[in-house]
This record gives structure tokens, sequence and C-alpha cells, in this order.
């Protein structure tokens, strides 16, 4: 069975990042966003992504998603990252109120993936790389499961980090609004160029 699960478009990745992705597939509850759950933590274990420990999510509700998504797993063992300093992110109310209007309202964890999102926002590189998901494929599924109304404004295919920044500054009234740590991204060219 172990070989099936191996083979699963579900855990498409390379080395260690698969192995640990393939475990937690293995205890998947069948809910809404266990493969993308399984693909953070998998890559965080194997020191990928921009997330803190816990995903970004505080005790609880990490040990929450685990228990609801992944029942009897053994998680990979992680990496050692730097705690989440909320103080450090002026912004994260902001980002957090405009992902939680546009919930699709399918499922709870819609909230616990709100929370990170915002929190993988702090990285400094594209989103998808920050969330430890495995291409920006993931996370337009991503946006379209959980934030449905949100990911259809998106109609330009701008780069997801951008555009969330775009939209909260647009509700603040603000025109000229880079996202965090853009300026420093090999990519800044391409996402603040003209767009046609």
């Amino acid at each position: 069975m172990a070989a099936a699960l191996w083979d699963a478009p579900a855990c498409v990745s390379p080395g260690r990042v698969q192995s640990a992705c393939v475990v937690l597939m293995a205890h998947a509850a069948g809910l809404p966003n266990d493969e993308l759950f399984a693909r953070m933590i998998a890559s965080q274990a194997a020191g990928h992504g921009a997330l803190p420990p816990g995903l970004g999510l505080f005790g609880p509700d990490y040990v929450g998603l685990l228990a609801r998504h992944f029942p009897g797993a053994v998680l990979p063992a992680p990496t050692d990252r730097p705690a989440f300093d909320p103080d450090s992110m002026p912004e994260r109310d902001d980002l957090r109120a405009l992902l939680l209007d546009h919930v699709a309202g399918r499922d709870d964890s819609e909230r616990w993936m709100a929370e990170i999102v915002v929190v993988a926002c702090m990285g400094g590189d594209h989103l998808w790389q920050d969330l430890g998901v495995w291409n920006r494929a993931d996370l337009s599924r991503l946006m379209n499961d959980n934030f449905p109304s949100l990911a259809a404004m998106n109609d330009r295919d701008m780069k997801w980090k951008k555009f969330l920044y775009r939209q909260i500054c647009e509700r603040e009234g603000i025109h000229v609004c880079p996202a965090p740590a853009c300026q420093v991204c090999v990519d800044y060219a391409k996402c603040f160029s003209t767009e046609g």
C-alpha cells in the first residue's frame, strides 16, 4: 500500500518532503485542505518555506488542525524555526479580515488557512514558496477553494502576495502598495512592471 501512496499525485515532490507528505496523507481524514496542509507540514519539516512553528498557528489551533486532518499521524520532525511575533506584522489584522471576508464556508479549516496565509505573507519569497506548497498552482487552488470570491477578483493572474496587499491597500485608499520583502525578491520586476 505504501507504494500506491508514494505514487499518489498528492505527494509529488522530491525526497524527504515527499516521504513526510506520504506519511501524513496515509492518515488524512478526507477533508478539504488535507493535501495542502500535508504539503505545508512536510515542507516545513524539510526546512522549506517561511512559516514559523505550527504553520504560524498558535498551540491549540495547530493541535486542532492536526487532530482533525491527520488523526493518529506521527508528524515529521520539525526544523528549528523562529517563532512568529504578531507585533512584527502591523497589517496582520487587515490581511486576516480580507481573507475571512471571502471564505468559501465549506469547512472550518478555512479560518486556519486564512491565518497561515497571513503569516506566510511575511516571508521573502513568492507566497507559494513561503507557505511551503509545491508550486503556484497549489496556491491558486488554495485560494480558489478557500477564498473563491477573492480569488475571482484576481482575474489578471497577479502574483498572490502582491494581489493581497493591493486589496488591503485599496480598502484603505492607498495607491502605491508593495508587499513586504518584495524589493529583495528576484522577481520584483515581473510583479511590479506595467500590467497588460
